[in-house]
């Protein structure tokens, strides 16, 4: 089946990391096409009508935007170059440029969503300070607010063979297993790594029960929770299995809670050398992997991509 997806590119080097991640995928993705896009930058309205009362100002402002346009197609050309040097095919490949109407990310999710695309690829700048707390850049705003399509956040590395699924055992996990099913299937290369925290008392409850034996309350949820993963883990094989994934491409590492669940995730993505995490973006009963969960990841993700789907 045919897969669509949405690079959201612009001149910076973080575009560049996206295109080439895409480009990797590409590899071992069968019957993938590509759309590369670009929001062009506005111009104010103000502007616009003032000049249109100047006949002189007005053709200047004319010629400033056709250069505009010219400049998105000839970056938007650029990549599309880069992907056929890295071995995507050329009538795999289209560009689509278009002037700012909303804001960048409301421009571009919405063009994803309107247009059924299965993914929006976006390249992930480096934070740092104030950045890493309150986030205003494209590529977060669009991973917070894409309702319907999942997000792949790039950041620098090429994509590897090996990739890691972070799950908790909810609908949005499993979410998360169809989309790597459904763009990955027939892979027999790759190693895929389902990550669970197994939670404790504390994670699930906030009461303080320092001077109470909770041993029975910490077996019930460790029962509970085995429970629940064990069929997480049935359904999520069998769409592994139909959409042609092996079973022996499959590991389960399963760590116990006491960690913030985040931290514990990206330090095993960093110690396992993965080149791809997915996500999903909400949890069980919203909480466990919930947006805090999913929004700290994309925080402090690095080294990669990160999949995140609603």
């Amino acid at each position: 089946m045919e897969k669509k997806v949405l690079i959201a590119v612009d001149d910076s080097r973080h575009s560049e990391n996206a295109v080439r991640y895409a480009a990797g995928v590409y590899e071992t993705v069968k019957e993938m096409k590509i759309v590369l896009f670009h929001v062009e930058p506005t111009i104010s309205q103000y502007l616009v009508d003032e000049a249109k009362t100047k006949p002189g100002a007005y053709a200047e402002l004319q010629k400033l935007m056709r250069k505009s346009h010219q400049a998105a197609q000839a970056m938007l050309e650029k990549d599309k170059a880069l992907m056929v040097s890295s071995g995507v095919a050329e009538k795999d490949i289209q560009v689509m440029s278009l002037p700012r109407k909303f804001g960048a990310a409301k421009d571009i999710l919405e063009y994803g969503t309107a247009l059924l695309y299965d993914a929006i690829i976006v390249g992930r700048r480096g934070l740092s300070g104030l950045a890493e707390v309150f986030i205003g850049s494209v590529s977060a705003n669009i991973v917070d607010n894409s309702q319907l399509v999942p997000v792949w956040l790039v950041d620098e590395k090429s994509p590897s063979q090996e990739v890691m699924v972070a799950v908790d055992g909810s609908e949005s996990s499993l979410r998360a297993v169809d989309h790597l099913a459904f763009i990955l299937g027939g892979n027999t290369e790759m190693t895929i790594t389902f990550f669970h925290v197994a939670p404790r008392l504390s994670d699930v409850c906030p009461i303080d029960f320092s001077e109470t034996d909770t041993s029975q309350l910490e077996a019930v949820i460790q029962q509970g929770d085995k429970a629940c993963i064990d069929r997480f883990y049935a359904h999520a094989l069998k769409k592994l299995e139909e959409a042609g994934i092996e079973e022996r491409q499959i590991k389960v590492d399963v760590r116990k809670g006491g960690l913030r669940v985040g931290k514990s995730v990206l330090e095993a993505y960093r110690k396992g050398k993965f080149g791809t995490l997915i996500v999903g973006r909400r949890g069980m009963n919203k909480q466990f992997f919930t947006g805090s969960v999913s929004r700290s990841l994309v925080n402090q993700f690095s080294k990669g991509a990160l999949w995140v789907v609603p």
